[in-house]
């Protein structure tokens, strides 16, 4: 690991000078925020974008007159909308069902419905009457031409003599053929006739299916629109949430003022970093520990990633930058607060308060970011807050915009004031250590 001089004074809040720069925030440094965290969050990130859009329009003003970049001259578009006037002036409308002398709507729809269909029914009859009169022309024209030829070469063959009685006979077969030509004639009609009415039927339902699945449509669409309106409530819901998550932001920044805790509390830092030799007394009675450095911070410092990588990681940061800061041990004694807590997972945690009442709370080490997470018992479920611990102050990451000197500082501040204004979160009751060893002991070995 390298190692560098830290240099004296308060350092900015890292972690979120870091997603107010990239503007994005990990998902699952994300899914650990509350929803009270999260919308401040990107409240603060819709001001950086406002920010930085006011500061690129005065810089596209200022090239502008100074000549740098020309005016933007919007084009002027030939294309536009005339509406039909009535006599009345304003726009002529004609709705069908309802103007003077129509008739209803639904009869005016059925009306054209079984008109189309009539009308595509008899052409496609038509279509169909013309191939069967061709085939029936060309099949009795080739039967009549067949039987001349077989009764012309039968007279001819037998030489018969009277040619009277093969004309009678002739004729008499032509008369057979043609009354059964318009027997099959008839027979066509009557069929495609049939077929007609039985097309026009199926055009009828057809069209009425489409009908039928227009006024569908329209449903859906009136479905549409009651889903756009839920969507503008939700939208609404957001933005007084987000009204609320600025109201408690200016609320904790009223307190803080009020109360002078960021002076305060660094003023009580600041003098208890100057007893080095009680901080020496204290870590004697840990196992393993050795005596920490001033508390006006270490003469150096490991350079740490942007996130950690590993509990090993965390275990060393936790050693090198918070047991010199007194993390995790109660005001002015050697004794580790009963609510602090190691490397844990948060269903761990909600373990641990599932069945403490409301306003239990512990402190767990984070594994998402250099600081901590508070886990609260709410009446039904639980609540988990980020402490970014990455400068050299202690605050809600995204809400609280109080620093405090320390972590027990924060505990102690919000067992009387509220961490936020919608829940109403007040710290009462620690939750200690179930198990033993302790699960912070890798972190005091």
């Amino acid at each position: 690991m390298l190692y560098k001089e830290r240099t004296s004074g308060v350092t900015p809040n890292i972690m979120l000078q870091q997603i107010l720069h990239d503007m994005y925030i990990d998902p699952e440094l994300l899914a650990e925020l509350s929803d009270v965290q999260k919308h401040i969050l990107f409240y603060k990130m819709r001001e950086e974008q406002l920010r930085r859009w006011r500061e690129r329009e005065a810089w596209d003003t200022l090239a502008q007159a100074e000549g740098l970049r020309p005016s933007k001259v919007k084009r002027a578009s030939n294309k536009h909308i005339q509406w039909l006037l009535g006599e009345d002036g304003e726009v002529w409308v004609w709705v069908m069902g309802e103007g003077p002398g129509d008739k209803p709507y639904e009869e005016i729809s059925e009306e054209l419905i079984a008109e189309r269909a009539r009308l595509q029914a008899q052409r496609e009859a038509e279509e169909l009457w013309r191939q069967k009169e061709a085939e029936i022309t060309k099949k009795f024209r080739d039967a009549l031409a067949n039987e001349k030829a077989r009764i012309l070469a039968e007279k001819w063959k037998v030489e018969m003599e009277d040619r009277k009685a093969a004309k009678i006979l002739e004729e008499r077969i032509h008369e057979e053929f043609k009354r059964k030509e318009e027997e099959e004639r008839r027979r066509g009609e009557e069929q495609i006739r049939l077929q007609e009415e039985q097309r026009a039927k199926e055009l009828y339902w057809t069209l009425k299916q489409a009908q039928l699945h227009c006024q569908a449509s329209e449903k859906e669409e009136r479905e549409w629109e009651e889903q756009l309106r839920r969507s503008k409530a939700a939208d609404e819901e957001r933005s007084r949430r987000a009204q609320r998550a600025r109201d408690e932001y200016r609320r904790h920044s009223l307190r803080a003022i009020q109360k002078g805790t960021v002076a305060g509390l660094s003023t009580m830092f600041q003098e208890l970093g100057q007893n080095h030799e009680q901080e020496t007394r204290l870590y004697h009675q840990l196992p393993g520990s050795s005596p920490p450095s001033p508390l006006t911070g270490p003469d150096r410092t490991w350079e740490r990633p942007l996130r950690p990588l590993s509990r090993e990681v965390i275990v060393r940061w936790f050693k090198e930058e918070q047991l010199p800061r007194r993390a995790g041990f109660e005001r002015n004694t050697k004794s580790i607060a009963p609510w602090f807590h190691g490397i844990i997972s948060r269903e761990s945690a909600e373990d641990l308060l599932e069945n403490m009442t409301e306003g239990a709370f512990l402190v767990r080490v984070s594994e998402k970011i250099w600081g901590y997470t508070l886990s609260y018992r709410l009446q039904k479920g639980f609540k988990h807050f980020l402490v970014d611990a990455s400068g050299d102050f202690y605050s809600f990451l995204g809400v609280d915009p109080n620093r405090h000197a320390t972590l027990t500082d924060l505990i102690d501040f919000h067992k009387e004031e509220i961490i936020t204004v919608s829940g109403g979160e007040l710290l009462q009751e620690p939750c200690g250590q179930r198990d033993s060893p302790p699960d912070y002991h890798l972190l005091f070995e």
